[in-house]
C-alpha cells in the first residue's frame, strides 16, 4: 500500500503565497515521476508542475515563474512553492506520483487533495 498525504493549502490574498506538501509512504522502492495537478469548480483537472527523479522540471505556462516544484528523495516529499497568487489559481491541489514498489510493479498515485483559495 501507498499512500500520499498533503498540506499547505489554504486561504490568501492576491500576490500572497503558499508553500504545498506531499509526502509518500508505504512499500516504495523509489520514485519516478512526481507532480501536481490542480481541478477548479466547474473545470477538468490540469496538470500544473512535474518534477522527474533527477530534477528536471515542467510548469503549466500559466504558473511558469511564480510556482516551483521540488523534491526530497531522501524523505519521499514532493513540495510546490506558490508565489504572487492568483484568483484564477483557486483549486483543489492534488498530488501524483510513479513509483517503483518492493514488488518491482510500476504504479501510480494520487493524493487526496488540498483546497488553495486566493480571494480578497
Amino acid at each position: 500500500q501507498v499512500q500520499l498525504v498533503e498540506s499547505g493549502g489554504g486561504s490568501v490574498q492576491p500576490g500572497g503565497s503558499l508553500r504545498l506538501s506531499c509526502v509518500a509512504s508505504g512499500s516504495i522502492l523509489s520514485i519516478y515521476r512526481m507532480g501536481w495537478h490542480r481541478q477548479a469548480p466547474g473545470k477538468q483537472r490540469e496538470l500544473v508542475a512535474t518534477i522527474a527523479s533527477g530534477g528536471s522540471t515542467n510548469y503549466v505556462d500559466s504558473v511558469e515563474g511564480r510556482f516551483t516544484i521540488s523534491r526530497d528523495n531522501a524523505k519521499n516529499t514532493m513540495y510546490l512553492q506558490m508565489n504572487s497568487l492568483k484568483p484564477e489559481d483557486t483549486a483543489v491541489y492534488y498530488c501524483n506520483i510513479q513509483a517503483k514498489l518492493y514488488d518491482f510493479s510500476v504504479r501510480s498515485y494520487w493524493g487526496q487533495g488540498t483546497q488553495v483559495t486566493v480571494s480578497s
